[in-house]
């Protein structure tokens, strides 16, 4: 399965770097800005976003805050060549941020980590759909549960109606009988 993942950096070397590295792998879509990265998460299923945590007007935690919305189940990984401890631990505690990595970046500790983010991602949606059937068995079952009930209820109607018959005398067994 091909992957789509977005970069977004405000430094467009970065991005051209970052392109070619995981072209060969993944379907990459760039963004210069966070703004721009919100436009294109409504058009583009993305699996995983790559993105730079100092840039101007929307800094990555804030993309990565906001993409929440528009796609729960992608990954994020945050790359700064700056340290926001305060920040970041709050990203990473809230599990905004599945991983952060310092700039420069070395190209295999990336790509190893892109691939951990991916085999995360694909957990992640199993676990989304595991829950959506369970939930829908749940109903099932609620359903099925009422049905029985129901059931009980009337053929115990039908019983005590039974019961408040008379029964019928012997003599009526003989004549018959």
């Amino acid at each position: 399965m091909t992957y789509k993942i977005m970069i977004v950096d405000d430094e467009s070397a970065n991005l051209r770097v970052l392109e070619r590295l995981f072209r060969p792998d993944y379907q990459v879509v760039t963004a210069p800005s966070g703004a721009e990265a919100l436009t294109l998460l409504e058009q583009h299923d993305v699996a995983l976003l790559i993105s730079d945590q100092r840039m101007p007007a929307m800094t990555g935690i804030e993309l990565m805050t906001k993409t929440v919305a528009i796609r729960p189940q992608m990954v994020k990984i945050l790359l700064t060549g700056y340290t926001d401890v305060g920040a970041l631990i709050e990203a990473l505690n809230s599990g905004l941020v599945y991983r952060y990595l310092t700039k420069p970046w070395n190209n295999d500790d990336l790509k190893l980590t892109v691939s951990r983010a991916l085999e995360h991602y694909e957990m992640m949606k199993a676990k989304h759909l595991l829950g959506m059937e369970n939930q829908r068995l749940r109903g099932r079952l609620q359903q099925i549960s009422e049905l029985a009930s129901a059931e009980l209820n009337h053929r115990n109607m039908v019983q005590d109606k039974e019961d408040e018959l008379p029964s019928p005398e012997p003599e009526v067994y003989e004549l018959l009988g």
